[in-house]
């Protein structure tokens, strides 16, 4: 556009203002439907991820190679443990996602802190379990069955680990920027990564170490 049409389109009298302020939020909320069906293919693509470490995970789970079994190293209390510490965190998020859906900054900000401690403890008791593994002589590399193990049960730790980093992020941009609409989205892109990992987590707790240890 020229200058001249510039100037004449301003002038225009068939252009009105109030129209184009409306039509402003309008795309604001298309684009961030956009970035919801996105995000939403993006969880479709991890699903396909985990389905298959779920599948290489259970042709290896009877390939012992003379090593430990799940029954001689899964203990199931601590693993309900971890699961309690995760399913809370999951809650505790969506507690924050009302908080956030009504305004309540602090609110929003207390259960975040709240949400990220908790999976800090998920991972932690994680990280434990892996340890002492590996320094009773049952490593990655002992058995087939304990390489689908790490494998699986690795990428679910590291995509909570990512679901934290995130939510850390998300409590420097509610404190500098508040809660306008981007925040928001991401709040809630972020809640359905969380309640993703969760039902990975109730899956894999089933198929790995219940009927490991029946």
């Amino acid at each position: 556009m020229t200058a001249t049409e510039a100037i004449l389109s301003q002038h225009d009298p068939a252009r009105d203002p109030a129209r184009d302020l409306a039509r402003a939020p309008a795309h604001a909320h298309d684009a961030e439907d956009v970035r919801t069906l996105g995000f939403w293919l993006y969880l479709m693509s991890d699903l396909v991820i985990f389905a298959g470490l779920f599948a290489t995970y259970v042709v290896l789970s009877r390939n012992f190679a003379g090593g430990p079994t799940p029954k001689d190293l899964f203990d199931l209390p601590y693993v309900l443990t971890e699961t309690a510490f995760l399913l809370c965190a999951s809650v505790v998020y969506g507690l924050g996602l009302i908080a956030a859906r009504n305004g309540e900054r602090p609110k929003l900000l207390l259960c975040l802190t709240a949400s990220f401690l908790l999976g800090l403890c998920f991972v932690s008791m994680e990280i434990g379990e892996f340890a002492l593994m590996i320094r009773e002589g049952a490593g990655p590399d002992r058995s087939g069955f304990l390489s689908g193990f790490f494998t699986l049960v690795g990428t679910h730790g590291a995509h909570v680990c990512f679901g934290m980093l995130w939510m850390a992020v998300m409590m420097v941009q509610t404190l500098s920027k508040g809660l306008t609409a981007p925040v928001r989205g991401r709040l809630m892109r972020l809640g359905l990564f969380w309640h993703f990992l969760d039902i990975v987590w109730i899956a894999l707790f089933s198929v790995v170490y219940l009927l490991g240890v029946i």
